[in-house]
C-alpha cells in the first residue's frame, strides 16, 4: 500500500477535526490530487494563478457547475485550512449557478400523481415527502422510533449538512395498519435493510405517465410542491426553511417566486388606477 504523504495526512487531520463527512473528505482529497496531477507538482507549490488556470482548464473540458463547486470548496478548505493561507481561500471564485425555478405540481395533480401509485408501501412513502417536505435520502431513512405519535412529528436524525429536525406527521396509520413495519419506515425487500432510493425514482416515472402529467415529476418535486403550497397558504417562509431544513433563507427565499397562487393574489398597481382598457373603435 502507497505510503500516504504528510501534507495528505494533515488535511485527513483537519477534515476528521472538523467532522467532515466521509464522503466530503474522498471527494476534497480527490479534488485537490486533480490540481496536483493536472500540474505534476504538489499542491502546496502552486499559487492562485496556477489554481485560476486549473479552474479555465475544467470550465474547458465542460465541467458542470456543481462538480465545479465541489473543487472550489475543497481548494478553498486545503489553501485555507490545511495550508493556512488567508488570502488565497476567498480568491477562489465559484462558478455562477444557473437560477432555474423548480418545477411545481399543483394540488390537483399532487393528488391524481399519488393515486396513481399502486404499491401502498410506495405510495406512503412518497406522500411522507410531499406531507413532510423530505428529501430521497431522508424519507428511506426513517425508522420507526422516528415516529411521535403522540406529539405527531417526525424527527428527521442528521439530514443534509449533518443536521436533525422535526417536520409535521402525515397520516400513516393505514400503512402502519397493513404492514407493521419493525425498524425501518419503509423497508426494502429485505426487512433489515431500508428502501432503496431508485425504486421511488422509477415509482416517480411510472406515476407521471399513468397519471397523465406532461410536467416533468421527481421525488424532489414533491418537496419543491410541499414548500410552494406551504407559502400559498400564508405559511412564514422562514418557518418553511426550518422544516425543509434549510442552511439560508435564500435557498427557501426562491419558493416565492414559483407560489403562483400567492402571486395572483398579489394586487398590481395598475388595480389603483382605476384604468379600464377598451378596445379602440
Amino acid at each position: 500500500m502507497a505510503e500516504i504523504s504528510p501534507l495528505r495526512r494533515r488535511m485527513i487531520e483537519d477534515m476528521t477535526v472538523r467532522n467532515l463527512s466521509p464522503a466530503t473528505q474522498r471527494s476534497y482529497l480527490a479534488a485537490v490530487s486533480k490540481l496536483s496531477r493536472y500540474f505534476g507538482r504538489s499542491p502546496d507549490r502552486l499559487d492562485l494563478e496556477d489554481i485560476r488556470a486549473f479552474q479555465i482548464h475544467l470550465v474547458a473540458i465542460g465541467m458542470s457547475w456543481p462538480a465545479l463547486n465541489e473543487i472550489v470548496c475543497a481548494l478553498r478548505f486545503f489553501y485555507g485550512v490545511t495550508l493556512g493561507h488567508d488570502a488565497i481561500p476567498e480568491r477562489i471564485s465559484y462558478a455562477r449557478e444557473p437560477r432555474r425555478l423548480p418545477v411545481v405540481l399543483s394540488t390537483d395533480e399532487v393528488v391524481r400523481f399519488l393515486e396513481a401509485i399502486p404499491s401502498l408501501k410506495i405510495r406512503s412513502a412518497l406522500t411522507t415527502v410531499y406531507a413532510a417536505g423530505l428529501r430521497v435520502s431522508e424519507v428511506v431513512l426513517l425508522k420507526v422510533t422516528d415516529i411521535d405519535s403522540q406529539r405527531m412529528v417526525i424527527r428527521v436524525e442528521q439530514g443534509k449538512g449533518g443536521k436533525d429536525r422535526y417536520v409535521m406527521l402525515s397520516p400513516l396509520r393505514s400503512y402502519w395498519r397493513f404492514a407493521r413495519p419493525q425498524r425501518w419506515l419503509f423497508p426494502g425487500r429485505d426487512e433489515d435493510r431500508p428502501l432503496d432510493p431508485t425504486v421511488l425514482h422509477a415509482a416517480c416515472r411510472s406515476a407521471r405517465s399513468a397519471a397523465g402529467l406532461s410536467k416533468q415529476v421527481t421525488v424532489h418535486t414533491l418537496r419543491h410542491s410541499f414548500a410552494t403550497h406551504l407559502l400559498e397558504n400564508g405559511a412564514d417562509v422562514r418557518i418553511i426553511q426550518v422544516l425543509l431544513g434549510h442552511a439560508s433563507l435564500a435557498s427557501t427565499a426562491r419558493y416565492t417566486q414559483v407560489a403562483t397562487k400567492t402571486i395572483s393574489n398579489t394586487p398590481s398597481p395598475l388595480d389603483r388606477l382605476r384604468l379600464e382598457v377598451v378596445p379602440p373603435g
